[in-house]
């Protein structure tokens, strides 16, 4: 499909706030939908340490005005050093 942006982000929570990254991710993939994005798969590690997920947006727009969404970034603040990390991959089918 064209304009269609997929991403993998490999999200690793800080330890000790596992509880706290999980339901920071929980809030963020909340705000998707408002930017053309979906949730396609959302996986966790077997150690709790570590989420992966498959998004999907309309197009890089969507994706990047997700970035910027000002409640993503007061979710992150309310966090502080207890916020997850993130990579973020772009992929296309292979």
């Amino acid at each position: 499909m064209a304009g269609v942006l997929t991403l993998v982000a490999i999200v690793e929570f800080a330890v000790g706030a596992e509880a706290a990254g999980q339901r920071y991710e929980d809030a963020v993939l909340a705000l998707l939908e408002r930017h053309g994005g979906r949730l396609e798969r959302r996986l966790r590690g077997t150690d709790g340490q570590a989420e992966v997920h498959v998004i999907r947006f309309d197009g890089r727009a969507g994706y990047e005005s997700f970035l910027v969404d000002p409640d993503r970034a007061a979710l992150r603040t309310v966090l502080g050093e207890a916020a997850p990390t993130t990579r973020v991959i772009e992929v296309h089918e292979a």
